[in-house]
């Protein structure tokens, strides 16, 4: 099977971290609907509400105590071994969730893994070994006494432990809260983001820490640390005025993206290109945190993606001038440092352009010396052998699955709408579901290692920009060039 533009080599502890957040995202963002339901509920019918009901606010307990959780351990339970898995996970994490009096996102998100994981152990027991005829009879009560069990574990074991977990992290939360110091949080927060770490961040600390707060405030602001739209749209208006090459044409267009369509790592790339553009990020991250300390401001839910229009539908009602102020000015603080950083290198800049090392379009630079035919994509997809892999399978994978890989898969489409090919399938998902069925995956380079590992059946490229590879019309050259 050949491979494509294989990824440079990537740290092990990051890809770790980077596989330890897919996993945390593919439990969360599945669900991510029903948080969002939760939080229109909670605008509406709770005391301080749009609408206060009496009888509709009785939703807000039974869905943030039962639903949410369960539905987080069923689907972490399916990822791990299916249905199966998922039946059990949802068993023994009601026994965490009877075990404490807090919403149990943490217990659901170690009990669900974790019971599906046992379950496929045990299943492993007597697999070949059961006579014909009572396959379902071991099947159902090997998992109901697993269940049982589990959910006595969870009650008794795991539910204490996650509490006291739950408490310290919040008790951390409310000291850098109080102190005034969770704007620190972005010196963490801002680089996490750009190396793709954010899913780890967000969904295994901030999101059910932010849960937390906003079951017992009506709201949090630990929603808004990774979520304010804020610093990146501050740094793609900077490029979109003193930028240049391909990151300046392509800096508006990434705005409406990232702005509107909540898709953060839009502006990843830019500030690769110029690492110290990370310090106009955590200054604008910074910003944003210290305002809306100030003005004590949050969301009801968390705001997934972080588009502006979602972060405004999940605002808490006394929180809007908070955080549109939070974002004015975190784009405002990220603008002006990073205008001042492109300002100050914007000579050599120029120079490195008309040298044709453009970072940004390093990629497009590439290409044009692909067209003297070094191109790695062109071989390795097999342009010059008839060896070459059919391909009528082209998976986008990113870690949600839902983001900058849709809008990727979205453009692609386009392409080969132009190129009057119909019989090519182009879908998003996220790598931890990735199967055997695509021919041809195309990821981020940062992610290329881990969808190699995914999928090791399939062709693989990698790209710097989802938005604007010209990778993709060496793609859609290849497919003609099969149906000749």
């Amino acid at each position: 099977m050949t491979t494509t533009s294989a990824p440079p080599a990537r740290s092990g502890a990051r890809v770790r971290v980077q596989r330890f957040g897919t996993f945390l995202s593919g439990m969360i963002m599945p669900n991510i609907a029903a948080f969002i339901a939760w939080g229109f509920i909670t605008a509406f019918f709770i005391p301080t509400g749009w609408t206060p009901n009496e009888q509709l606010v009785q939703l807000v307990d039974p869905m943030i105590l039962y639903l949410l959780p369960l539905l987080i351990a069923n689907t972490g339970g399916r990822m791990v071994y299916g249905v199966r898995g998922g039946v059990v996970a949802t068993i023994g994490t009601m026994g965490v969730i009877v075990g404490t009096s807090i919403p149990m996102f943490i217990g659901a998100m170690l009990m669900g893994p974790l019971a599906a994981w046992l379950m496929k152990q045990v299943d492993k027991i007597w697999a070949g070994k059961i006579r014909a005829g009572f396959e379902m009879l071991v099947d159902n009560f090997s998992a109901g006494i697993l269940g049982f069990l589990l959910a006595l574990g969870g009650f008794f074991g795991i539910a204490p432990v996650v509490t006291v977990l739950s408490d310290a992290l919040g008790a951390g939360a409310r000291f850098l809260t109080e102190t005034g110091l969770l704007p620190l949080a972005s010196l963490v927060i801002e680089p996490g983001k750009v190396l793709f770490l954010n899913n780890a961040i967000n969904q295994g600390v901030l999101t059910p820490l932010g849960i937390q707060q906003a079951a017992q405030d009506g709201k949090s602001i630990l929603f808004l640390l990774e979520a304010n739209p804020g610093p990146g749209l501050g740094l793609l208006l900077a490029f979109a005025l003193f930028g240049v090459g391909i990151a300046r044409a392509s800096a508006p267009g990434a705005i409406i993206i990232h702005f509107l369509g909540g898709i953060h790592e839009i502006y990843f790339p830019y500030v690769l290109m110029k690492p110290i553009l990370i310090v106009a990020m955590i200054a604008g991250g910074a910003t944003g945190i210290t305002t809306n300390l100030i003005f004590g401001s949050g969301l009801r839910a968390p705001a997934s993606p972080g588009s502006i229009f979602a972060v405004l539908l999940q605002t808490a009602s006394d929180s809007y001038v908070g955080v549109v102020l939070s974002v004015v000015l975190s784009a405002t603080v990220s603008f002006l440092v990073a205008s001042l950083i492109l300002r100050a290198s914007r000579k050599k800049d120029l120079a490195a352009l008309e040298a044709g090392t453009d970072k940004f379009g390093s990629s497009v630079a590439q290409n044009a010396e692909n067209k003297g035919g070094e191109s790695k994509v062109a071989s390795l997809l097999g342009t010059d052998t008839a060896t070459a892999v059919r391909i009528d399978t082209i998976v986008f994978a990113c870690d949600a699955g839902m983001g900058s890989s849709a809008m990727g898969a979205t453009i692609l489409r386009k392409k080969f709408a132009d190129a009057g090919l119909a019989d090519v399938t182009v879908t998003n998902v996220s790598i931890a579901n990735l199967d055997e069925t695509a021919d041809l995956v195309i990821t981020h380079q940062d992610l290329t290692a881990r969808a190699t590992e995914a999928a090791p059946q399939a062709q693989h490229i990698s790209v710097e920009n989802f938005m604007s590879s010209p990778k993709y019309d060496e793609v859609v050259a290849l497919v003609k060039s099969q149906r000749v």
